[in-house]
C-alpha cells in the first residue's frame, strides 16, 4: 500500500514535468512528512484516551495503589512509544532511497525510544516510592536514597545508549572506553556515592527516621527528608537545614528519638541556695515544718530516728553541735523529693531525684532531676515551669534564700538600712 501511495505521488510529479529522481525524492519526502504527522496525531489521540478513560477507570477501582501511578506523566510517555515505533517500522518503507535523511530520523526515533523508556522507569520508580511512603514503615526505613540511585543508574544508562546511537557504537564499546575515565567519574559522582553509602548505613542501623528530632551543628529540629546526598531538617524556628548524608555517619550528632520513645523528657535544673541561710532546725522550726502535709510523716519519723540515735549514744543535745539534727536544707530537699513524687505530670517510672551538687562561690546548687510525662515541647516547658514556680515560691517557707547576683536596687536598699 505504501509503495502504491509513493508511486501515485511520483507519477503526479512526473506529469508536472519533473525528472524521475527529483519526483521520487519529493514523493518520499512527502511520505516522511505524512508518517510524522500521522504518528504524532496517533500520539495525541492515545494520550487523550489514556488520560480520559484509563485514568478515570484507575480512579474508580477499589485498589488504591494504582492511583499513585497517575500524575507521573506515565500515560504521556507510554503514548509516545506509538510514534517512536511507527517511525522506526515504516521509515525505510516510506523513504527507501533517502539514506542520510532516513538515518538521521531513525537515530532521533531511537533516541526518543531510549529516553521514553527511561522516563517510564523514572515514573514507575516515583510511583513505587510514593506507595512505599504511604506505609508507616517508610518513617523507620526511608528508601528515597535507593530510589534516587536507581534513577541515576537509569539516566546514566540512557546517556550511554544515546551517545552510542549518536556515534554508532554499542554500549559495550562505550563502557570499555569509559574505563579510562573512571577516576574522573568517581570525582564527579563522589557526593552521590558517599551519600548512597551513608544512606545504606543510616537505614540499616536505624540511625535516622523521618520525624526524628536531631541536633547537628546549626540543625536542631525534625527530619523531614532523607535523600541520596542530603538530609533535610526543619528547625524549630521553621528554617530548613540541609546536612550532607554522609556526615551523619562520619561525624557525631544527637538523635532525641530515645527520649520520645521512653515516654519522658528530662528535667535537670538547679537552684542555688544561699549558704548563709542554711542552719540546724530549732524545735520551733520543726513544729512549723510539720504543718507542711507532704513532709509531716517524714519529719516525725526522722525526729524519732534522731532522738533514738542520740539517746542510744548518750549525746548531750543541749548544744546544737552535738549529735544528729535536722537542717532546714535537708527538710527542704525531702519536701522537693516528695513534691515531685506526687506530681502527676511526671513520669514515675524513670529516675526522680533531688540532690546537692558541689558548692560554688555563689552557694549550694540543689538540683531537681526527673522526667516529664509528656515529651512535646510546649507541655514539657509548661510542666518544668510549674515545678520551679512552686520551688521559688516555697523556698522561703523553709527559712532559706535563693542566691542571685545583687542588683543596684538591692545594694541601694541595703545601704539605706
Amino acid at each position: 500500500m505504501i509503495d502504491k501511495y509513493l508511486a501515485l505521488i511520483t507519477r503526479l510529479f512526473l506529469k508536472m514535468g519533473l525528472e524521475q529522481t527529483m519526483a521520487s525524492d519529493i514523493a518520499q519526502g512527502i511520505g516522511i512528512i505524512t508518517l510524522l504527522v500521522v504518528s504524532f496525531a496517533l500520539f495525541f489521540l492515545a494520550k487523550w484516551i489514556l488520560k480520559k478513560y484509563v485514568g478515570a477507570l484507575i480512579v474508580k477501582t477499589k485498589f488504591k495503589y494504582d492511583d499513585y501511578f497517575l500524575g507521573k506523566k506515565l500515560e504521556k510517555r507510554i503514548a509516545f512509544l506509538i510514534p517512536v515505533y511507527m517511525i522506526q517500522g515504516l521509515l525505510y518503507a516510506v523513504a527507501p532511497d533517502l539514506d542520510m535523511l532516513d538515518a538521521f530520523i531513525f537515530a532521533l526515533a531511537r533516541i526518543g525510544e531510549i529516553t521514553t523508556f527511561t522516563g517510564i522507569i523514572i515514573s514507575i520508580t516515583d510511583s513505587i516510592s510514593d506507595i512505599y511512603n504511604s506505609f508507616d514503615v517508610s518513617k523507620n526505613k526511608p528508601v528515597k536514597g535507593f530510589m534516587q540511585v536507581a534513577k541515576i543508574i537509569a539516566i546514566m544508562i540512557c546517556v550511554l545508549l544515546v551517545i552510542g546511537v549518536m556515534i554508532n557504537k554499542n554500549m559495550h564499546d562505550l563502557i570499555v572506553g569509559l574505563g579510562a575515565l573512571s577516576a574522573v567519574m568517581m570525582l564527579v559522582f563522589k557526593d552521590p556515592i558517599l551519600g548512597f553509602v551513608g544512606g545504606i548505613q543510616l537505614t540499616s542501623n536505624d540511625m535516622v527516621r523521618i520525624g526524628d528530632w536531631i541536633v547537628k551543628g546549626t540543625a536542631d529540629g525534625e527530619v523531614i527528608d532523607v535523600g541520596l546526598t542530603t538530609v533535610k531538617v526543619k528547625n524549630w524556628d521553621n528554617t530548613i537545614a540541609t546536612i550532607p548524608t554522609y556526615t551523619l555517619i562520619s561525624d557525631p550528632f544527637i538523635n532525641w528519638r530515645g527520649m520520645t520513645e521512653s515516654g519522658g523528657r528530662r528535667i535537670s535544673r538547679s537552684i542555688i541556695i544561699d549558704i548563709d541561710t542554711i542552719k540546724f532546725c530549732t524545735p520551733e522550726m520543726i513544729e512549723k515544718y510539720k504543718k507542711f502535709q507532704l513532709i509531716t510523716k517524714y519529719i516525725t519519723d526522722k525526729e524519732n530516728e534522731i532522738a533514738e540515735y542520740n539517746k542510744k549514744n548518750g549525746i548531750d543535745t543541749a548544744s546544737l553541735v552535738n549529735g544528729r539534727r535536722q537542717t532546714n536544707l535537708g527538710i527542704f530537699r525531702a519536701y522537693l523529693q516528695e513534691y515531685i513524687k506526687q506530681n502527676p505530670n511526671l513520669n514515675h517510672k524513670l529516675t526522680m531525684l533531688v540532690r546537692q551538687k558541689d558548692p560554688t562561690e555563689f552557694g549550694v546548687p540543689l538540683q531537681i532531676y526527673c522526667f516529664s510525662a509528656k515529651t512535646d515541647w510546649l507541655s514539657y516547658e509548661a510542666i518544668q515551669n510549674d515545678i520551679f514556680d512552686h520551688v521559688y515560691a516555697v523556698v522561703t517557707q523553709f527559712d532559706l534564700k535563693v542566691y542571685q547576683r545583687p542588683s543596684s536596687y538591692s545594694i541601694n536598699m541595703y545601704n539605706d538600712k
